[in-house]
């Protein structure tokens, strides 16, 4: 590594090829696909468990704990099978092809109400869907993630193509987020039930969700350098690989910043349907706002704003992280977050007007934990291809989503036994109005509050110690070019 440090800022790389707006647009699409998913599952999964299937909110947090947990040991076998595919189309296109419409079917899966008696059963049955429909997530996930850092080297490129990702991560977020609430309160107005709402729901998006990736598919290919260098450098064992990823320092503090930011905005999602429906509308279960003239479902105007302010600050924080880097961007917008977050502590019940403001600067804030952690990871790849001559995107992207479900599946456990044991209550199938337990209310107000905001200040420091800079990243550029040029390999 000293030697390859002497070589460093020797050779010149050319700069490589800015990607066109078209390529941006169609590769940043597949987070629709994906943030649909996840945006249902994070925010109404778990309210979904407790009120529509009607499980305990203990056993119900089992049922999504052993699903996530067992789905996640998947995500870093399927990163490094998609490292050693090899077919015409290359290495990744393939799982679009492949997985794309089975994808968008687990996507309905997932919110089927068990009509069975024993609540045994219906926690069986929820965990088994449970790990069908993300491990189809997971074979387009893996691959798609693994082609960020392969579509462009560049430090600020990938900024700018993780942004038009989250552009349309967040878009996707904001109408599942408003649009979700909208079709459950108009299909239950109009005599339908919940479990006729949520599976209306799955069905659009699940249908709109296969679109992004067949169109990956037919337009984006992969770098022929890419492809050479994974021709060339044949196979290690899994755990061989695993140990190699734990060597790389960048990547280490890469996935601690990773899971804090995402335990946090978890958390943050699960409760707030809670803290708005128990503690804001104080029990009632249609409560309303207005939100530019319009009057939506009470959590559909607060997400909606928070998401709508969001995709409007990412041309801010592409701004911000070229202007600084990546990191000082994201100190900026995490600490400003866990001010808003204490300050969702302090509002008194009742006080709409004022939760609409806050969702309104959350979303600032929400948009940075969006786009510099997925900006930021991409580099260590390099760093891991300077010491060890492999690239292995697929095995750490698998990796990253492992800890992306762990994390998951810790929060809403953690979540739900919580509610569970200060007596959270199921309201009736035909109520319009219900309170929880003071104790309830109190639990649901200080974890949306002060123990989201002490999550945000831990992703702080891990951010404020990462040691890879966009310096440090270009030298690491430019010995690998050398490299390349050594061996005739194509930039």
């Amino acid at each position: 590594m000293r030697e390859a440090a002497r070589e460093l800022g020797q050779h010149s790389e050319p700069a490589p090829r800015p990607l066109s707006v078209w390529v941006k647009l169609v590769y940043g699409s597949g987070d629709w696909s994906l943030a649909s998913f996840g945006t249902l599952r994070q925010i109404f999964y778990a309210i979904f468990l407790t009120d529509v299937v009607g499980l305990e909110p203990r056993l119900a947090s089992f049922a999504a704990l052993l699903g996530l947990l067992w789905d996640a040991i998947n995500d870093p076998l399927v990163g490094m099978l998609s490292d050693r595919v090899r077919t015409r189309w290359g290495r990744r296109r393939p799982f679009f092809l492949w997985f794309a419409v089975p994808y968008g079917l687990g996507f309905v899966a997932l919110w089927w109400a068990p009509p069975w008696s024993s609540p045994w059963a219906v926690a069986a049955t929820v965990m088994a869907t449970f790990m069908l429909s993300d491990t189809l997530q997971t074979l387009v996930s893996i691959p798609y993630y693994a082609l960020t850092p392969e579509i462009t080297p560049d430090y600020d490129e990938r900024t700018s193509l993780t942004t038009y990702r989250m552009f349309f991560n967040l878009l996707a977020s904001l109408t599942t987020a408003v649009a979700a609430p909208q079709i459950l309160d108009t299909a239950l107005r109009h005599g339908l039930t919940q479990q006729q709402g949520y599976l209306l729901i799955a069905a659009l998006f699940g249908g709109l969700a296969v679109i992004p990736f067949l169109l990956i598919f037919a337009v984006i290919r992969e770098p022929a350098h890419v492809l050479a260098a994974a021709d060339a450098q044949g196979h290690e064992s899994f755990l061989a690989t695993l140990r190699a990823a734990w060597a790389n320092i960048p990547f280490r503090f890469a996935v601690a910043l990773y899971m804090f930011n995402w335990i946090t905005f978890d958390l943050v999602a699960l409760m707030l349907p809670y803290y708005l429906v128990y503690y804001i509308a104080q029990g009632d279960l249609l409560a309303q706002a207005s939100l530019f003239g319009v009057n939506l479902a009470l959590e559909s105007a607060v997400l909606g704003l928070l998401l709508i302010t969001a995709v409007l600050a990412l041309p801010f924080w592409n701004f911000l992280a070229n202007r600084w880097d990546k990191r000082r961007a994201y100190l900026a917008g995490m600490a400003f977050w866990a001010g808003v977050q204490l300050g969702l502590y302090a509002l008194p019940p009742g006080a709409t007007r004022t939760v609409l403001l806050l969702a309104a600067l959350a979303g600032l804030s929400v948009s940075t934990a969006h786009v510099l952690p997925d900006a930021i990871f991409p580099d260590v790849i390099e760093w891991d291809e300077l010491r060890t001559r492999r690239r292995r995107e697929g095995l750490y992207y698998g990796i990253k989503n492992l800890i992306r479900k762990l994390t998951s599946a810790g929060t809403i456990f953690f979540a739900l036994q919580v509610l569970g044991w200060v007596g959270y209550r199921t309201p009736p199938p035909d109520a319009t109005h219900f309170t929880q337990p003071p104790r309830v209310v109190a639990t649901i107000r200080f974890m949306t509050g002060p123990v989201g905001a002490l999550l945000l200040l831990t992703a702080i420091v891990v951010a404020y110690f990462y040691p890879l800079g966009r310096e440090r990243h270009a030298r690491i550029r430019r010995l690998l070019a050398r490299r390349r040029a050594r061996r005739g390999a194509p930039h």
